[in-house]
C-alpha cells in the first residue's frame, strides 16, 4: 500500500487527480487521454446515454460533431476508500447550450457524479460513474426573450433535471426518466450499491 504523504492518502489524491481529469479531458476532446480513465469494462449513465466507456466516448465525439454543446464543473469531493475500492462523490454541474421551442437556451444542472472505482494492477480507473441529479435551470441568452415550454413534456421528468430533459428530447436524445435525485428511492439504491461495492459485493449496475 503507498504510504501517505504529509497524512494524506495517496490512493485519494490519485483518484482526485482522475476525476478531475475526466472534465478536463472530456470537455478539451481529448479522447485518448479521457479513454485512460476508465478501465476496460467501464460505463457510463447519463440522462441521455447509458452504455460503456467507448460507446460514450464515440457518441460524444458524434454529438459535438452535430453542434451538441456540454460542460462540466467540478466542485468539493468526498471520497471512500476500501482496500483497492473506492466510492467517490463530487459536486458538479452540467450545462448544455441548445435552441429550445426557436429560441437559443443555456440549461444548467447540479448534482453529483456518484463513482464506482477500482485499482487493478496499481491502477486506479473508473467502473461506473452515475450521476445524481438534484436541481437545474434554463435560461434563454437573449434577455427577454419570450419561451414557452411545454408543460406535459416538462412534468415527465425528474425536478431535478427535468429542464436539461427537455432539452435533450427537443434536439433529438431519448432521455431516462428515473435517474437519481436529491432524495427517493434511486438514490437511496445507488448509496447501497456503493456500500456494497466497498464491501466486496459484484457490481449490481
Amino acid at each position: 500500500m503507498p504510504e501517505a504523504v504529509g497524512g494524506v492518502d495517496p490512493d485519494r489524491l490519485l483518484i482526485r487527480d482522475l476525476i478531475e481529469n475526466w472534465a478536463i479531458w472530456r470537455d478539451a476532446l481529448m479522447w485518448d487521454r479521457f479513454r485512460t480513465v476508465w478501465h476496460e469494462d467501464g460505463r457510463m449513465m447519463a440522462t441521455w446515454f447509458q452504455g460503456t466507456a467507448d460507446e460514450f466516448i464515440k457518441v460524444s465525439r458524434e454529438g459535438y460533431e452535430r453542434g451538441v454543446r456540454i460542460l462540466h464543473f467540478l466542485g468539493g469531493m468526498s471520497i471512500d476508500v476500501a482496500g483497492g475500492r473506492a466510492i467517490a462523490q463530487t459536486k458538479m454541474t452540467i450545462s448544455q447550450r441548445a435552441p429550445v421551442e426557436g429560441v437559443m437556451c443555456d440549461v444548467v444542472c447540479t448534482g453529483r457524479f456518484y463513482d464506482f472505482l477500482e485499482k487493478r494492477d496499481g491502477r486506479w480507473g473508473m467502473v461506473l460513474r452515475q450521476p445524481i441529479y438534484e436541481k437545474d435551470r434554463l435560461d434563454p441568452l437573449e434577455p427577454g426573450a419570450r419561451l414557452e415550454l411545454d408543460k406535459s413534456l416538462l412534468a415527465r421528468f425528474p425536478e431535478g433535471y427535468r429542464h436539461l430533459a427537455y432539452l435533450q428530447t427537443k434536439i433529438g436524445y431519448k432521455v431516462k426518466p428515473d435517474m437519481p435525485g436529491l432524495d427517493g428511492s434511486e438514490v437511496e439504491q445507488l448509496y447501497n450499491d456503493g456500500a456494497a461495492w466497498l464491501a466486496g459485493e459484484k457490481l449490481r449496475r
